[in-house]
């Protein structure tokens, strides 16, 4: 599967493309949060347990820099629900032209190095959305690109990574996959 930071900053991206960009969830119309709420959402997208990635005030202009490369990253997880990788692959460089992102050694005091992405700057949205970029482009260009998918349940284009052993998940949440299951027993109890 994916190394640790790498998963970290795909799971970055799943919340930032489900909180971020407006469609559908878990059956009912999902509006992207503007101003205040966006602001929000924006901040509690971050994976828990990322240490000092959560400023004490997220600038406006960061989260509404996230909420645009969510779009982009939602066209990532589209492109390869659709078995379109050369789409996807498109959106994953434009993703990266726009960050600038670059690999750098960082140390976290007490851990060895490690490998992380930074962006063309050092604020919010660049540097996580250029994390985010440099994740889906190892995730695409890989064995392991089949595992970025959208839910399938009725009513709601929330996406995910699927870290199941035998790569079968199809659905966002628990609830969504219920939903799915509950609608399947009551079709088949009218049925019968």
């Amino acid at each position: 599967m994916f190394d640790s930071h790498v998963a970290l900053l795909l799971e970055a991206s799943v919340s930032f493309v489900n909180d971020l960009t407006e469609g559908e969830r878990r059956g009912k119309p999902y509006a992207a949060p503007v101003g205040e709420s966006l602001l929000t959402a924006a901040a509690s997208a971050i994976p828990a347990g990322t240490q000092g990635s959560r400023p004490a005030r997220l600038p406006l202009d960061g989260a509404e820099y996230l909420a645009r490369a969510a779009q982009v990253m939602r066209r990532v997880f589209e492109a390869m629900e659709d078995g379109r990788v050369d789409d996807a692959a498109e959106a994953v460089n434009l993703l990266l032209r726009d960050t600038g992102a670059r690999p750098q050694l960082d140390r976290v005091p007490g851990e060895p190095w490690q490998l992380h992405f930074h962006g063309s700057n050092d604020g919010y949205g660049v540097g996580w959305s250029a994390g985010c970029a440099t994740a889906l482009a190892l995730a695409v260009g890989s064995e392991l690109a089949g595992r970025l998918g959208v839910c399938r349940a009725p009513h709601c284009d929330r996406v995910y990574v699927d870290t199941s052993r035998n790569a079968v998940r199809q659905f966002c949440s628990a609830s969504c996959q219920s939903r799915v299951k509950a609608a399947a027993f009551r079709a088949r109890r009218g049925q019968g």
